[in-house]
């Protein structure tokens, strides 16, 4: 091949590139729109997380406020009233320090087991209601000293301890009365948490979980759920509502008020509220699917791209052999064209076969430009036939005597089996050259000295032409690859038989154009050397009420030249 005829495959990888290129910078950007679409995503989810912790933090100064006001400072000014804190004073009981209190407190004191003065001094006990236990006792002796010391608030006057001991649960609420400035003696009470049920909804229209301006004034138990431990991390209170904890925050109630742990979640449909703008929306289906609708017009646009490279090489490689087909014929005609000219001849027999070899390769001429001719006919969709019915027999005939000539130039027997009376609507040139190119088919890829088979029959109301020849067959996997434009078996690309490549297609489109169709397939009797042989078979529809009478008319050509 020419370096003219040559595709153009640098600029075919040039375009691949390109189009590559563009592929991986689209999956660049997906790739980045994920990642934004995570951080957008993990800030939303930190600003949900900080106003959980807010809540929380909210909801632990709301319950130490309340619990200050209503179950811890009223029942110790109670004991201050009574003067509980002096050495050998009378030490009122639960009962006692509860009348006159007002009613969320009063409910509080019912559930106060006893209370107690302890000596800081003498590290006496002394209590009035229930008698703790025995190991709460100790512990509270124990306990008392440390905490009076470490957390004891003398500001506040009052210290809460909130923990489970001996199985229990216990709220020790006290306050310490000093002598000459110095602590001297501890005085309060010990009730059941039970008691704070009342405390933990308190205040939710002061002190909401988030400030309203955020939340359009929802209530708590809309915005989120509650959970209540002691410092042991025993449960104490649980919201009604709970939600999921994706966005949820902790904090600590003060250790002077019983230092209870504060688990807040917010509600999670409540980001499009607390998110201006809401949570990023997730666009990753929607650019995973314009990813692979561009993937995929990618790979369709390199499909197209191969595809017209290969065209490409065909069409090369169509001249190439056109080029081939040409220059043998021509180069015959002139050679023995001059040996007539210039009376080269030394005999008639030797005039005479000159004639014969110019005949034969004028034909053959004839026969490749009326295919070409078609094949662009074809491709500029301009082919026209005006088929009429006509008796195939007959045509049939006149085809195989015009081949006669090119089969004899490779020693092969053309012989014919009609069936007689056969009519069928066809163009009279293109069945004709159908028939050449089948027959040329035929002897082009099948060894010298085989016999080609020319046939008509009818079968279903059809007319069925065939040609036989003796040569290797077609594996039935390329059975209809064939018919392809410049489409050739594996076997023969790389073999010295010359051709263009058009001649089958040819024959299918003239048979759709009649309304027919073509195959391939095996032929009904083996060749020599146990060869398959082919069979091509052109099926036309017949004229309606034609009749049909077998026949048989053999025609032979023995000859030899190279076609």
């Amino acid at each position: 091949m020419s370096d003219s005829a040559r595709p153009p495959r640098p600029r075919a990888l040039f375009i691949a590139a390109l189009l590559l290129l563009t592929l991986v910078l689209a999956g660049v950007l997906a790739l980045q729109a994920h990642w934004t679409f995570l951080d957008h995503r993990a800030t939303a989810e930190r600003v949900l997380r900080d106003n959980a912790r807010v809540a929380a933090a909210r909801f632990a100064s709301r319950l130490s406020s309340e619990l200050w006001y209503v179950a811890f400072m009223p029942p110790l000014d109670a004991l201050w009233r009574a003067k509980a804190g002096a050495p050998g004073g009378p030490l009122p009981s639960p009962a006692q320090l509860g009348r006159g209190l007002e009613a969320p407190t009063a409910e509080f004191m019912k559930l106060v087991r006893y209370t107690f003065r302890y000596d800081l001094r003498t590290k006496r006990l002394e209590t009035a209601g229930r008698p703790p236990a025995a190991a709460a006792r100790r512990w509270l002796i124990d306990t008392l000293p440390i905490h009076s010391r470490t957390v004891y608030d003398p500001k506040e006057h009052l210290a809460a301890i909130v923990r489970t001991v001996a199985g229990m649960p216990r709220a020790i609420v006290y306050t310490v009365v000093k002598d000459k400035g110095e602590p001297r003696t501890v005085v309060g009470f010990e009730g059941d948490p039970k008691g704070f049920g009342p405390v933990y909804t308190m205040g939710q229209e002061k002190i909401p979980l988030l400030p309203r301006p955020l939340t359009g004034g929802l209530p708590d138990d809309s915005l989120g759920s509650a959970i209540v431990t002691d410092a042991d991390g025993i449960e104490m209170y649980r919201s009604p509502v709970q939600y999921q904890p994706r966005f949820a925050g902790h904090d600590t109630v003060e250790a002077m008020m019983g230092g209870m742990r504060v688990q807040v979640a917010l509600r999670p449909d409540m980001a499009s509220k607390l998110i201006i703008g809401g949570m990023p929306r997730d666009q990753r289906p929607r650019i995973l699917f314009l990813l692979a609708l561009t993937a995929g017009l990618v790979a369709a646009a390199l499909l197209q791209l191969r595809r017209e490279y290969e065209l490409s090489r065909l069409r090369a490689d169509f001249v190439s052999g056109v080029s081939h087909e040409l220059r043998t014929p021509l180069a015959q005609i002139r050679m023995f064209s001059e040996t007539l000219m210039l009376g080269r001849v030394r005999s008639d027999e030797e005039r005479e076969r000159s004639l014969e070899i110019i005949d034969q390769e004028a034909r053959r001429l004839t026969h490749l430009v009326e295919n070409l001719l078609h094949f662009s006919r074809s491709e500029r969709r301009l082919t026209r036939l005006s088929p009429t019915p006509a008796p195939l027999a007959p045509l049939l005939t006149e085809a195989a005597e015009a081949f006669t000539p090119l089969a004899a130039a490779r020693g092969v027997t053309l012989c014919t089996e009609l069936t007689d009376g056969v009519v069928a609507p066809v163009d009279a040139d293109a069945l004709r050259q159908m028939l050449l190119n089948l027959l040329d088919n035929a002897v082009k890829y099948g060894p010298p000295g085989q016999t080609v088979t020319l046939g008509v029959t009818v079968s279903d109301g059809r007319a069925l032409v065939s040609v036989d020849d003796q040569g290797p067959g077609i594996p039935a996997a390329e059975r209809e690859r064939i018919w392809d434009r410049f489409w050739r078996l594996e076997r023969d690309r790389g073999s010295a038989v010359a051709g263009t490549g058009i001649g089958l297609s040819v024959v299918r489109e003239l048979v759709a154009l009649h309304g027919g169709r073509a195959w391939a397939e095996d032929a009904p009797v083996s060749g020599p050397e146990g060869r398959t042989g082919s069979r091509f078979v052109i099926e036309l529809p017949l004229v309606p009420q034609a009749h049909a009478a077998t026949g048989a008319s053999p025609l032979r050509a023995d000859a030899g030249a190279s076609a």
